[in-house]
């Protein structure tokens, strides 16, 4: 299936590792330019080395995304580098554990500034570019929107806000063609995951634990599962889609997870 995105840049937030990493893989995959924003030079970079070695063609941005300005460079150096801008994936964040109990108003603030306002700030530097092509946006949001964790009051404001920017934005942005849905992982592996499963005293007891209360499978998502999902919604194949929210999670929300129990007899 040709999804028609052949020569297309996409901006590819937290693009270095984990769920970024793995749908910079496949946008260059099919044919795709993967724009690899990140904290880490050698890690975008070595990444970028290696789709060019597989024949395909990306290219690696370092950047903290906490200011406007910064959000604003990396707009300028794609079109510098690469030309033009078709769709923007806001993915880089990590869930910083600022609580109401235990966080203060200053951490809040600055959770929302790591977790969120760059979103809005890259959406509105790339705004031009996406308007001249009839791009797409896609948001990274988390299933901690939906149901609370605990703990983390500052990382869920801010998914929270990313589903309300999803649709807010897809209205604005009808006019000009530009599709805006947003994906809502739940228990992805990813290297941020392992991070911080490592802190438990068993971590594989505490993986498999998590795992059985998934219902489909029990197991974790893979981050090639978001990609997949993800660059279909970036694609003409999703070209009537937008203001969504699709759960990549094995039905981990929408489930009862007591079915897990279940599906394992």
């Amino acid at each position: 299936m040709d999804l028609n995105i052949k020569n297309k840049v996409v901006i590819v937030t937290g693009g270095g590792r984990g769920i970024g990493e793995a749908i910079c893989r496949l946008l260059a995959a099919e044919g795709a330019v993967p724009v690899i924003v990140g904290r880490l030079k050698e890690e975008g970079e070595a990444l970028a080395r290696d789709i060019e070695k597989q024949g395909g063609k990306a290219l690696a941005i370092q950047k903290e995304l906490g200011t406007p300005e910064s959000c604003r460079e990396v707009v300028e150096e794609t079109l510098s580098g690469l030309g033009r801008i078709d769709a923007l994936v806001n993915n880089a964040g990590a869930n910083d554990g600022v609580g109401l109990e235990h966080g203060t108003p200053a951490a809040f603030v600055a959770s929302l500034e790591k977790n969120l306002f760059h979103y809005f700030n890259l959406a509105h530097f790339a705004l031009p570019e996406l308007k001249k092509n009839k791009g797409s946006i896609l948001n990274i949001s988390s299933k901690t929107a939906l149901t609370g964790q605990g703990n983390t009051s500052a990382y869920v404001a801010a998914k929270g806000a990313i589903l309300a920017l999803t649709r807010e934005w897809a209205v604005e942005l009808l006019k000009y063609g530009i599709r805006v849905n947003a994906i809502v992982p739940a228990e992805v592996i990813t290297p941020l995951y392992h991070e911080w499963v490592s802190q438990f005293d068993n971590p594989e007891e505490k993986l498999r634990e998590i795992g059985s209360r998934i219902p489909l499978g029990n197991r974790l998502t893979t981050p090639e599962e978001i990609a997949d999902t993800a660059v279909f919604l970036l694609s003409d194949r999703a070209s009537h889609v937008t203001a969504q929210y699709l759960f990549v999670d094995g039905g981990y929300v929408h489930l009862d997870r007591s079915v897990s129990v279940l599906a394992q007899k």
